[in-house]
């Protein structure tokens, strides 16, 4: 019988941060082809070197410095190279980065295929991002299990204004770190209801009015999709707040912040 221990061991793993679409080097080019490669590219401090999808080796500017520029890229890279596995676990993952000093994996299949890369940035996203895989499925389960459906959970883009809040409020000082994620990479997906074609935010209202700051129209989100609407409690308090788009949610200044308020009293009452 399935008591759904697997589960499930949903702890967040490699295949859910890491960059699928990877920019490699063949063993055969030259040691001028990839260091213009490099200088070229903001996001490149190195790269996976590949024969067709199989993982060779990896080379990184500081294997580039002291070799001659029509020097093959077999001969100076690093061929033992640590790499990740998909199902590899996130923390796993963090652990090897931070104890090696490498700020990138090669994450390979059983084959030893490469099927993304993990980075330092991916690992930070990772701990940032409060709406795990896990939290997510948790959701799902409760939706289904209230009100007696079907539930399905997408990884999708999603159009802002297209979304219905559920929180009346955001605090500003909040909204300078969320702009700072979005950014550079680091924001973490949004997690919405659909309901029948209702998209109701469930989760991420600031990062949403960050994104609106900056003139973001998508942003990526977990989606639980329900088939048959239901009455959702956040739906009542949206309705109630008269919350129709992310332009009615009220953004607090810092100042008036709970935690901030609290703060200044025991500093006050020290």
């Amino acid at each position: 019988m399935d008591d759904g221990s697997d589960a499930r061991d949903e702890k967040p793993r490699v295949k859910d941060y890491m960059t699928r679409d990877v920019a490699t080097v063949s063993p055969d080019d030259t040691v001028e082809v990839v260091a213009k490669r490099i200088a070229d590219s903001e996001a490149h401090s190195g790269y996976p070197v590949c024969d067709g999808r199989h993982v060779r080796g990896f080379v990184s500017a500081r294997d580039l410095l002291l070799a001659d520029e029509s020097e093959p890229i077999f001969k100076i890279m690093t061929d033992d190279i640590i790499v990740a596995h998909p199902e590899m676990r996130i923390t796993d993952a963090a652990r090897v980065i931070l104890r090696s000093g490498i700020q990138q994996l090669p994450v390979v299949d059983d084959a030893g295929n490469l099927v993304g890369l993990i980075s330092n940035a991916d690992v930070i996203r990772s701990q940032i991002e409060r709406a795990t895989p896990e939290k997510v499925g948790k959701l799902k389960r409760t939706l289904e299990s209230i009100h007696g459906v079907e539930a399905r959970e997408e990884r999708r883009t999603v159009e802002l204004s297209k979304l219905t809040p559920t929180q009346t409020r955001v605090y500003t000082d909040e909204l300078e770190g969320r702009s700072y994620e979005l950014e550079n990479g680091l924001a973490e997906p949004l997690v919405v209801i659909d309901n029948a074609d209702t998209l109701f935010l469930a989760d991420g209202h600031h990062r949403v009015k960050a994104a609106d700051r900056l003139d973001v129209e998508e942003m990526d989100a977990y989606v639980i999709r329900l088939d048959t609407r239901v009455e959702l409690g956040m739906a009542e308090t949206a309705r109630k707040s008269d919350l129709n788009s992310i332009d009615d949610i009220e953004e607090v200044d810092y100042a008036h912040h709970p935690l901030v308020e609290t703060t200044e009293r025991l500093q006050d009452s020290g």
